[in-house]
Order: structure tokens, then sequence, then C-alpha cells
């Protein structure tokens, strides 16, 4: 069995993983954490713990949480902390009041057989209380095992630009002040070490003061990093005697979060000249900035991953659901005609037409092997790639623009001796153009122009996203049709102006003015990622001019005007 092979759990005690679930960023959990959760009976953690793992945890999963959650756990003196499953249905599964604490709890799940993953924030290695459930596990019989993960120590430095060590090899203490002993605080005050805190935001000033009271001179440089590894960092720098002033000037403290965990790094490492050069994650042109991509979630699972890419945090809202026609005989009989040689081309012009003509050939036993002898054509690169998960390789996709007029430039005119047959399938919306029904006439060819789907508007978004909308909490919001635009305001009302409006091209930018929006981004051709970079490129250029002026670099919506701007006429 190779060493990373899932150990059997045993009958009667099951098995426990101990995971490292990292700072905060799901990307920086290891290979063997996402095996380890996918086979997962039941998950232990807090509640932001579970934030960052669920994503990889099958549907069904139980969930334990080991912090006092008011939705998951009784009132005191109950005890019975209830089970929760990752799907949103509720199963209670009362846990007898012996298993008030996380060693029990884990012990508990455990029992008939179960595999439980107890994950921590960070490294088990470092956790506070880790080892001691690992204790508990071996006393009562319960197999462990553990998968590291990325401490916070290490971890948010790099995320901060903040190295740790260089090619001179000093030394790297690692110091929690919640339980650093006076002892501990003269070792590394009298050191000329890199120092790595571990504390909270109204703490720090408190530990750069016992290192001073140790002997660090109060000039040595130190960089403060909140919420490290996630789109809400945030990075402060100073000296050891500068940070209480530097945090009260930028209205930081005092605050209700005091007590939010930091890490800060004190040393020559943390010089700022040192990280203005490193700052790699902060620094990326649409950090912390929050998108609205107003699309289904299939539609926009490709373009929300780029947009996190560039640090963005995007929110889809649906604004269109697809349905199927009111009258699928029209369907039915291309379907049919298609296994019975009636087309010689099949033209795919959405995603969305893709997956009804699946849908139909599932529902009469067929697969992609019916589309044998039959020329397909994609509109674009993403209809393509659908076509290619069902297994089909389209023939023809545009060279240039991606949409209806591009397909027309490529499409071969129809050619009596080489093309026995004259027909086009063309399965697509109720509200689609008639620009490719027509091109394809001139071309010489028939057309079975037929309704695969239905668009209608989607339902309102939560209310609490409307107010976002219109209140101006969100930062940019991405439209890449007419539709979305008409739709996105009919069920949640007009962005705010200080929200950057992004569109796709010049007839989703004319219906986004004339609903009263002021277009800034424009994709230089119509494709959903040329408009993602083209917003990371506007966003880039505005951090840029930030600190050409000396300002301080903010997202549009820390900025609210106290009128709303109008789109100029000029």
């Amino acid at each position: 069995m190779s060493p990373t092979a899932l150990p059997a759990a045993g009958p009667e005690h099951g098995h426990v993983t101990f995971l490292g679930a990292g700072p905060g960023d799901p990307g920086l959990l290891t290979l063997r954490a996402v095996e380890a959760l996918s086979n997962a009976d039941v998950l232990v953690a807090e509640h932001e713990v579970l934030d960052v793992i669920r994503t990889h945890a099958r549907q069904g999963v139980s969930v334990v949480q080991t912090d006092a959650d008011p939705s998951s756990v009784s009132p005191p003196g109950t005890g019975t902390p209830q089970l929760t499953v990752v799907d949103g249905t509720s199963t209670p599964a009362a846990v007898p009041g012996a298993a008030r604490d996380a060693a029990h709890l884990v012990m508990e799940a455990a029992r008939g057989g179960r595999r439980v993953v107890r994950a921590v924030s960070g490294d088990p290695g470092l956790d506070t209380y880790a080892a001691e459930e690992m204790l508990a596990c071996a006393a009562a019989g319960v197999p462990f095992e553990v998968v590291p993960g990325v401490a916070a120590a290490v971890g948010v430095p790099a995320y901060a630009g903040v190295p740790l060590r260089d090619a001179d090899g000093a030394d790297v203490r690692f110091v929690d002040a919640r339980t650093a002993s006076d002892r501990c605080w003269s070792e590394v005050g009298s050191s000329d070490s890199t120092v790595v805190v571990s504390t909270t935001l109204d703490s720090v000033a408190g530990a750069a003061a016992e290192l001073v009271s140790a002997g660090r001179k109060p000039d040595t440089p130190l960089s403060v990093t909140i919420a490290g590894t996630t789109t809400r960092q945030r990075t402060w720098t100073a000296t050891l005697g500068t940070i209480a002033q530097t945090l009260k000037q930028a209205k930081v403290l005092p605050s209700p979060d005091g007590g939010r965990p930091v890490i800060a790094v004190v040393g020559e490492r943390s010089a700022a000249d040192r990280r203005d050069q490193l700052s790699w994650f902060e620094s990326k042109p649409l950090f912390g900035w929050k998108v609205l991509v107003p699309r289904t979630k299939e539609q926009a699972a490709s373009l929300s991953e780029q947009l996190r890419s560039y640090g963005a945090v995007p929110h889809e809202v649906p604004t269109i659901a697809v349905e199927p026609p009111r009258t699928p005989q029209q369907m039915e009989r291309a379907v049919k005609g298609l296994v019975t040689g009636r087309y010689e081309w099949i033209a795919f012009t959405s995603v969305n037409a893709v997956r009804a003509v699946r849908e139909k050939f599932e529902e009469y036993g067929l697969d992609a092997r019916a589309f044998a002898g039959i020329k397909v054509a994609a509109v674009g690169e993403q209809t393509a790639k659908a076509l290619v998960a069902f297994g089909v390789k389209p023939d023809l996709v545009p060279s240039g623009e991606q949409s209806a007029a591009g397909l027309l430039e490529d499409w071969p005119p129809y050619d009596p001796v080489f093309d026995p047959i004259d027909r086009v399938f063309l399965p697509r919306a109720d509200i689609a153009t008639e620009t490719l029904v027509a091109g394809l006439i001139d071309l010489g060819w028939e057309v079975d122009d037929v309704t695969a789907y239905r668009t209608v508007r989607a339902s309102p978004p939560p209310a609490e996203t409307r107010e976002a909308i219109k209140g101006g909490g969100f930062d940019a919001v991405l439209f890449t049709s007419s539709s979305t635009v008409r739709n996105l305001v009919g069920i949640a009302g007009k962005p705010h102006n200080v929200t950057v409006i992004a569109c796709i091209g010049p007839a989703t930018a004319k219906t986004a003015e004339e609903h009263g929006l002021r277009v800034d981004v424009m994709a230089p051709e119509p494709s959903v990622h040329k408009l993602a970079e083209a917003l990371a490129d506007f966003g880039m250029k505005r951090r840029a001019a930030a600190l050409e002026a000396g300002d301080p670099v903010t997202r549009p919506s820390e900025r609210r005007p106290g009128a709303r701007r109008r789109r100029s006429t000029t």
C-alpha cells in the first residue's frame, strides 16, 4: 500500500484523519487532503475551516461544528450539538452530553466504522489541541492519521510578500503571543532573528512593546497581515515603535474586529521597500473586488475562475432560466432526422443548445455516435468545449469573431457536387436572432430552425444581494448580453453608480446605456474571457494611477460620492 493510500476504517472504531486546512485559501489544500475529504463520512471543524474544506466533500457528508454556532449547537447545558449536511438539508443527530469537547466529538463521530476528517486551521502539528485529540483517539483505540497543511505562520508571510529568510540564512523564530513566556520574549528580543508572531489585531502593539522591552530596537521593521491568503487580506508595514500609531491612523483600531488573528513579521525581511517589490497577492489587478456575474451557474464557472485568478471575488446571479420548449414535437422530429440522415450540418450557437440536444439524445438512448457522417459547427470556444465534453469534435469554429456573423464568415456555400444533402439543423433559443438563418439561406442552404429551449427571466436574487446591487456593494458587474442587462435590472434593480460596468460588445453597451448605466469597460472582441481581461486591465490601470498620485488603493465600492455620477454626453 502506498504511503498516501486510504487505510481501511475499522468496523467498530472507524478512522480519523487529522487534516491541516491551511491559512484560508482553499487552493492551498494538499492533494492528500482533497482525497481524504472526498472519502469522508463526517467532517469535524470550526465554522471558518468548514468554509475552506466543504467544497471537496461529497454530497450528504455529515458536519459537526466544534465552535459555538447557535445554528448547530444547542444552548449551554443541554449538551446536544447537531449534525448538519453539506447540501443544505438538515439531519439532526444529537451527540450525547458527555461528548461536549472536540476529542469526544471526533471519537463519537467515528463510531460505526465511519471515516472522520478532523480539520484544523493551518497545520495539525502547530494546533493547540490537535495533539490532545490524537492522544485521546490512541487511548480509545481509534486509528488515525495526520495530513499536514500549510501553517499560517509560513503561508501568510508568503502571500504578504514578506520572505522569512535570504542567502544570509538568518534564524527564524515562531512565537504565539497568547502563550509566550517572559523567557520566550527575552530570547527573541535579544536576538537578530526574524520573528513571526501569531497574535490578534488589538494585541500587536503589546507584542511589539514586549520585543522592545526585551532588547529589539524600536526602528526594527514590522509587517502585520490580517485575513492572510484570502481576498480580504490586508497588510500594514511600520516599525516596532510606530505600529500602534500606524494602525490608529489607518483607522483599523480601535475596532470590534480587534480580536481577529494576525501574523506579524519582525526583522529586516519585512522592510517596506522589499515588500513593495514582492507583494504579488495584494497587487493583483482586481484584488478584493466583488464582481457580479449575471449568468447561469454553469455558464459562469470558467468566467468566475478567471476572475479569481485576478484576485476578484465573483458573485454569480442567474438572470436567465432555461426551460424546455412548450411544444417538443419539432425538436423530436429534428433529432430523429439527425439519425436518419436528413442533415448535412448541425450548428450549435450556445452551450444551452448542446445541452438540449444531449438531453434529447439521452432520452432516446443515443450518444455521440449518432453524429457520424454529419458536419458539426460551434459558434465559439465555450460551445466547442461543451461538444468535446459530449464526445463530439466540431468541424467548424469561427476563426475570427465568435458570433453568428463570425460563423457565417467561415461557413462554406452549398455545393450540389460535394454536398449530398442541402439541409442544416439549427437548434437554438426561442429568442435567438435571425442572422444565422438568413445568412445560411443566402449561402444556398435549407435550414430547419428549431426551438431547442426557452429562455425566461430568472427569479429575483435574495434581498441582501438586491440591496448590494442597488447600494453600491459590488465593485463591478459583467454584462455578457443585452438580455443580461434587461433581466438583471428587472429582477434586482439598477447597479449603483460607483459600480464599474463592463460590457461584452457595442450592442450590450447600448442596452446598458439605455437603462441609464455608464459603461466603463468594453471587451475588445465578443468573448467572456476577453471581457474579464479587459476588466482586469481597467483595475490595473486604476491601481497604477492611485499609486502614482500617492493615494491609497481602494476598490470602487469603497468610494461613495455624495451624488450619483452622470454619464458624460460629450
